[in-house]
């Protein structure tokens, strides 16, 4: 007895579970294409081409600043207040606006919509126009251009870590963890090409012999960056990392366990910062601090908290251009045979003269061929 067929019932499908499509006769389609190039002549052609999708908003004009980092938008002031961006969570972001009231934002639909390089389209210490939407709460319309901005690559994009800063503080430990010189290179970079004047702070001085510091202290302050030697479980030098601070806009980074948390806690004690111990196993701090946050200091001034970093990968810079980011290099780079010498292979260069003869410390001359190569620490 032969089998009952069994009933076929079309139905369709979601696009996304749809069979793919597979194409063929590509070397024709290609031959098509190219010989159509001339009947396209008439086209607009944008930076991007097709992979660009535009929108048109009446009433609304998006200008660049000079950096090419932050989009503006131009909202009525009317129905705007001006604040400053103290913390990102999630979806949602802790704005200080006038007259020092805390409220919760959301970002603009727009705005997340803009096509630029940066991971996230707010950060802490930005700039912003909010419109209220209740008493505590509000949305984010427009972010001002950004200046003294510290950034690093993640996954291809922009990570801004801090926006419109005067200063970064580059925190690092004698001891547990031990001090990485060449991370504090790279942190040296991009401030100088950022335009932040930064300070180096070399932490638990208590667990080392200070004479055991000169050689390290002394490569960076003959280069004529300021270095603090301090302790926060002592106290020592803190008076002066306060004076440093005050009435400035702070970036504190470093990787994990150098005590940073501590350092804000030292100096102002109200602050109740979290903080963790070092791992005795691997000589590696615990995150403790999970996202960037901008303080107002008593003393006048924000510090920004940044999470810890065990990887700095330069954002935007060029091979070729990072020679004029280390300032040893500049009295020696006119010198060289070729105008173009990278310092690396080229001969009659007279940068590695000056490393040979010791005028120029190998090790930062070291840590500079592992940025031109783009090496990760």
């Amino acid at each position: 007895m032969a089998k009952d067929k069994q009933k076929k019932v079309r139905t369709e499908f979601r696009k996304h579970y749809g069979a793919r499509t597979r194409h063929s006769d590509v070397t024709r389609q290609f031959r098509a294409d190219e010989s159509s190039d001339d009947q396209r002549s008439h086209e607009r052609l944008s930076g991007r081409g097709d992979l660009v999708k535009s929108r048109v908003v009446r009433g609304v004009a998006a200008t660049a600043d000079e950096s090419g980092q932050s989009i503006v938008l131009d909202v009525s002031g009317d129905q705007c207040l001006s604040g400053q961006v103290l913390r990102v969570h999630g979806l949602n972001s802790i704005v200080r606006i006038e007259g020092g009231v805390d409220i919760v934002c959301s970002t603009r639909g727009l705005l997340k919509t803009l096509g630029t390089d940066l991971r996230h389209v707010v950060v802490a210490g930005d700039l912003v126009m909010v419109k209220l939407s209740a008493p505590d709460r509000g949305v984010i319309q427009r972010v001002e251009p950004r200046r003294g901005c510290i950034s690093r690559t993640s996954r291809n994009r922009q990570h801004l870590i801090a926006a419109n800063i005067h200063q970064c503080l580059i925190v690092t430990s004698c001891a547990e963890p031990g001090i990485k010189p060449n991370l504090i290179d790279r942190f040296l970079v991009t401030a100088e090409k950022s335009g932040v004047r930064p300070l180096i702070v070399l932490n638990k001085i208590d667990l080392v012999d200070p004479a055991d510091l000169q050689p390290t202290i002394g490569n960076f302050a003959q280069l004529g960056y300021e270095v603090l030697a301090i302790s926060a479980t002592k106290g020592w030098g803190i008076d002066l990392l306060r004076r440093s601070l005050q009435n400035r806009r702070t970036v504190v980074v470093g990787q994990s366990g150098v005590g940073k948390s501590s350092l804000l806690n030292a100096i102002e004690p109200g602050l109740a910062l979290r903080v963790s111990h070092v791992s005795q196993e691997n000589q590696k701090g615990r995150h403790t601090t999970t996202t960037a946050q901008l303080i107002p200091l008593q003393l006048g001034g924000y510090v920004l908290d940044t999470p810890g970093i065990r990887q700095f990968q330069l954002w935007d810079l060029v091979p070729a251009e990072a020679s004029q980011w280390f300032r040893e290099f500049r009295a020696w780079a006119d010198r060289c045979r070729f105008p173009n010498c990278s310092h690396t292979h080229e001969q009659d260069c007279a940068v590695k003269s000056a490393v040979a003869d010791g005028r120029i410390s190998l090790r930062r001359y070291d840590s500079y061929c592992q940025i031109f190569a783009g090496d990760l620490l």
